[in-house]
C-alpha cells in the first residue's frame, strides 16, 4: 500500500498544483498553441498533437529524473537502515508538499527560496528554451518540452523527495510518470483556454482549494509513513 499511495499521492498533487503549472508552464503552452495557430491558421484541435508532444517531453524529462532520484533513495537505503530511513523521506516529502500546498494557496512563501535552487541548471539551458520557441514541427514541440521538463518548480520537487523515497529507478519514475499524467488535462486545457484559466486561477477561492488539496496529500503521505512504523 505504501507504494500504490505515493503513486495516487503524486497523480493527484498533480491534477490539484494545475494553479501553480499556470505560473511556470501556461504561458508556454499558450503561447505554444497560439504562435501555431497564427502560423498554420488552424483550430487548437488540430494543434493538439503538438500540445500533446510537447508534454510528452515534459513528462520524459520527469521520468528520466525520477529515475535518477529513485536510485539515489535505494543506494541512500543501502547505506542505512532501509525502513526507518524510507519512512524519513517520506515524511520529509509529505512536509514538503504541505509547504507547497500553503505557498499555492498564497498563505506562505517559502517554497519560493527552494525553486531558486534549479536556478543555476535552468540559466545554462534557457537559451536552448528559447531557440526552440519556434516551433514548426511535432518532433520539435518534444524536444521544446524536454527542456522545459527542468524546468525550477516547488511542484515538481516535492515529487522529486517522493520519488526519492519509493525505493528504486523504477518506482522513481513511475512517481513521476503519474505526476506528469495529473499535470496533463490541466496543460491541455490551458492550451485551448489559456485566457479563461489564468484568470480563474487567480481566483483566491480557486487557489486555497488547489493549496488546501496538496496540503491533504502531504498529510496522507506522512500517515501512511507513520502507519508502516506501526505496522
Amino acid at each position: 500500500m505504501m507504494v500504490e499511495g505515493i503513486y495516487i499521492s503524486a497523480l493527484l498533487t498533480g491534477l490539484f498544483g494545475g494553479v501553480h503549472c499556470l505560473g511556470m508552464c501556461g504561458g508556454v503552452v499558450g503561447a505554444l498553441t497560439f504562435s501555431l495557430e497564427v502560423k498554420n491558421q488552424a483550430s487548437w484541435w488540430r494543434m493538439l498533437p503538438f500540445q500533446l508532444a510537447y508534454n510528452g517531453g515534459r513528462i520524459l524529462s520527469y521520468l528520466l529524473i525520477g529515475a535518477l532520484f529513485g536510485s539515489l533513495g535505494m543506494l541512500l537505503n543501502s547505506l542505512a537502515t532501509l525502513l526507518p530511513f524510507q519512512q524519513l523521506l517520506q515524511v520529509f516529502a509529505g512536509l514538503f508538499m504541505i509547504a507547497l500546498g500553503l505557498y499555492l494557496a498564497g498563505w506562505w512563501q517559502g517554497i519560493v527560496v527552494v525553486e531558486r535552487i534549479g536556478q543555476g541548471l535552468w540559466q545554462k539551458l534557457a537559451p536552448y528554451a528559447q531557440r526552440m520557441r519556434t516551433v514548426k514541427n511535432i518532433r520539435q514541440a518534444g524536444l521544446y518540452g524536454l527542456v522545459w521538463g527542468w524546468l525550477p518548480c516547488g511542484l515538481v520537487y516535492s515529487m522529486l523527495i517522493l520519488a526519492l523515497s519509493s525505493g528504486g529507478a523504477f518506482e522513481g519514475a513511475m512517481v513521476m510518470l503519474a505526476f506528469g499524467l495529473g499535470t496533463l488535462p490541466n496543460l491541455l486545457l490551458i492550451g485551448a483556454f489559456a485566457f479563461y484559466f489564468t484568470r480563474l486561477a487567480r481566483k483566491t477561492w480557486v487557489k486555497a482549494i488547489a493549496g488546501l488539496s496538496v496540503v491533504v496529500m502531504g498529510l496522507w503521505q506522512i500517515y501512511l509513513a507513520m502507519v508502516v512504523s506501526v505496522n
